[in-house]
């Protein structure tokens, strides 16, 4: 499944990724710690994916239980890939099922290198490039938002700003965004207009696929104002919005900051 596609092909092709077998001798860039903060006063799942050709890390999903973290070097080598937040999840034992309410990986507890379904909030990475160790970062919303979640760079070289959305976007989800609990009816999740609507215009399909057709929508700019530093659309390509952080030593990822 795609994720925020094109700003994947932006991550890609803004740097040129070498794919380099891991020793110890051929280091690309120096220790880079991930770490995943859950603040929210209930579970999440975490789960990560990584874009094809790099390797699966912390075997691609897990739980964090509130108020807790979980760190874990990435690779020395380049890696992009993207992580997002699973909620609701629970595991039926009579069924041997295992399902989240939202952001679910196809039923496993590790993703395993599997997307996640929409709508996700969503941090997107790409670490260890060129000659200054630059790791790029982003948020982004254009598959929709689930939950809040920013990312932090620490001690890295030159401005490395805090990304992310803050804003807890599940209350002023619009009705026709809202994907609710099938069981209670509590919104767990707010779509994009795509998702909601499917139309190539808000899907920046067809003629709609290019800087110049795909523009911001009523939907998306629900999305921007609550969280302005966030991917919102196909074509979002702000430059503020993609941020380079050199050699930073720890990266945070944080759920409902």
């Amino acid at each position: 499944m795609a994720m925020a596609v094109n700003l994947l092909t932006l991550l890609a092709t803004t740097f040129v990724l070498t794919l380099v077998p891991f020793s110890a001798g051929n280091k690309v860039g120096r220790d880079l710690t991930l770490t995943v903060f859950n603040n929210c006063p209930y579970p999440v799942w975490p789960a990560i994916q990584p874009n094809s050709g790099f390797s699966v890390l912390e075997k691609g999903g897990f739980l964090l239980p509130s108020l807790t973290h979980r760190s874990f070097l990435a690779p020395y080598t380049p890696w992009s890939g993207r992580i997002w937040g699973r909620t609701g999840c629970s595991y039926n034992h009579r069924r041997n099922q295992f399902t989240c309410a939202t952001g679910d990986c196809g039923g496993r507890l590790e993703c395993g290198g599997l997307g996640g379904k929409p709508p996700v909030t969503l941090a997107q990475f790409s670490l260890h490039n060129g000659r200054n160790d630059l790791a790029s970062y982003g948020v982004s919303l254009v598959d929709g938002f689930n939950v809040p979640m920013t990312v932090t760079p620490h001690q890295g070289k030159g401005v490395c700003p805090l990304v992310g959305c803050q804003a807890n976007l599940l209350a002023s989800c619009p009705p026709k965004l809202q994907v609710r609990q099938p069981r209670d009816g509590t919104v767990v999740a707010c779509m994009s207009g795509c998702q909601a609507f499917g139309t190539d215009e808000l899907c920046c399909r067809n003629r709609y696929n290019s800087p110049a057709t795909c523009r911001p929508s009523f939907f998306s700019q629900i999305f921007k104002k609550a969280c302005p530093s966030t991917f919102t659309y196909a074509h979002d390509s702000t430059p503020s919005l993609l941020h380079e952080c050199a050699s930073p030593r720890e990266l945070k990822v944080t759920f409902c900051p």
